[in-house]
């Protein structure tokens, strides 16, 4: 063999493998699978291919294209060829039919691609009129599939003025779906993960009690950027003795064993704090000697606090932290201030560590607010901004009622927020209704 066609042998393997290797990297930067198989379009457009299409089906089986990218922008209509697809038939005859039913990869020449009018069913029939619009002498047309399931279908087609496709470019297109596959596959199977963990979260998170004249919120948002959830929860229950609970805690991690910890954590609390009915300090203690022997290697912040009314209708506050961060007392004027008292370590760095409580007034038409970290942290910035930031919008908010408080709340700090949120807010009745009591 001469020299140059040894080169020219050697230039179609690398261009090849440079392929291969950019597709895997387009499908590899995201978690999104439509944003991935756009970038896969935008690589295979002209290098492989005039245009390229990615059709991938939905969790009921109905296939969707989600993107059709032409070497000539102009070419493709206003609004572009993308959207929802008629169903995939039964006896299927089309290539595409054919390939979301595993069949493939398919080469078809001009004289396999008919006129739309010549349709087997509208699948086929929308197939045939992009084969149309797009000029298309030749095409190949090949199953997205990983674990044994067709996930979509990649095509890719070429106009008379190019070299057409053959059977040689076969194997290529196999090894590029392949990798569209696992793409797709690791990002369907990381959106199920995050969901069975979302679920299984909220279905933990408990019904506020109705406590009189009490009025208490609470709000749960997972993660705006990161789709991972973690271990952030609240609870509010009434003991025995009268007294209503307030909670918050967070376990460290973001995944489906976080949760899991947290649901576990939750419930020991609950029983200690019903059997023992002790102070929020000797309550955390001994939470911190169970969770020590049960998960020795995992830690996790907690609040854990008390309502109480005494016998002239005053409200207060009896609190214990473990690491969390504190709770916010906004007065009905909108004065604002943080209550650190009765701080300790995180559950789970030392058992024998002893632990104090605090206890606050709360004046008429106050609200208190507990909250986990993801309400007032923010990548690259320091923590006293989001703390101040906090204030700000609560003091704002102090006259609206209690769930646009909290609904407003989360719309003013939440943009974006790279961790889950929990918050839990309780606000005592007015003055005339305590000084009524």
């Amino acid at each position: 063999m001469p020299d140059f066609e040894v080169d020219q042998v050697v230039q179609r393997a690398l261009d090849r493998l440079t392929l291969l290797a950019e597709t895997t990297t387009a499908m590899t930067s995201t978690l999104d699978p439509y944003a991935a198989v756009r970038r896969v379009c935008r690589i295979l457009v002209p290098q492989l291919a005039d245009w390229c299409a990615v059709d991938l089906l939905e969790d009921d089986g109905r296939p969707r294209r989600v993107s059709v990218v032409h070497r000539d922008p102009g070419t493709l209509p206003i609004g572009g060829l993308t959207g929802l697809l008629p169903e995939v038939p039964e006896t299927p005859v089309g290539p595409l039919s054919r390939a979301l039913l595993g069949a493939g990869p398919l080469l078809l020449t001009s004289a396999d691609i008919s006129g739309p009018d010549e349709a087997a069913d509208p699948l086929h029939a929308r197939q045939l009129q992009m084969f149309e619009q797009l000029g298309t002498h030749t095409a190949v047309v090949a199953p997205v599939r990983a674990r044994r399931q067709v996930l979509g279908a990649l095509t890719i087609g070429r106009s008379a003025d190019r070299a057409s496709l053959t059977y040689d470019d076969l194997a290529m297109v196999e090894d590029l779906t392949h990798r569209i596959a696992l793409g797709v596959d690791n990002a369907r199977l990381y959106r199920e993960t995050q969901r069975i963990a979302e679920r299984l979260q909220r279905s933990l998170l408990p019904t506020l009690p109705q406590t009189g004249p009490l009025r208490l919120a609470a709000r749960y948002a997972p993660a705006a950027s990161t789709a991972e959830v973690g271990g952030d929860w609240y609870d509010s229950f009434l003991l025995p003795n009268g007294s209503t609970t307030m909670i918050m805690g967070d376990v460290t991690g973001h995944d489906l064993r976080a949760a899991i910890t947290m649901s576990q954590l939750r419930n020991m609390l609950r029983g200690i704090a019903c059997d023992r009915q002790e102070p929020p300090g000797e309550i955390l203690r001994r939470l911190d000697v169970a969770h020590h022997a049960l998960y020795p290697h995992a830690t996790a912040t907690c609040l854990y606090s008390l309502l109480d009314q005494d016998e002239h209708g005053r409200w207060s506050l009896t609190y214990s932290s473990a690491g969390h961060p504190p709770p916010l007392l906004v007065t009905a004027e909108g004065d604002t201030h943080y209550l650190h008292g009765g701080r300790g370590l995180l559950l789970g760095v030392d058992p024998g560590f002893p632990r104090s409580h605090a206890t606050e007034p709360l004046p008429a038409g106050a609200t208190l607010l507990m909250y986990t970290d993801g309400l007032i942290e923010r990548r690259g910035e320091d923590l006293t901004h989001g703390m101040t930031r906090l204030r700000q919008h609560t003091a704002a908010l102090t006259r609206e009622a209690l769930d646009t408080f909290c609904d407003e709340l989360l719309i003013g700090m939440a943009t974006d927020h790279a961790d889950d949120i929990a918050l839990l807010a309780v606000r005592t009745p007015p003055a005339h209704t305590q000084n009524g009591a």
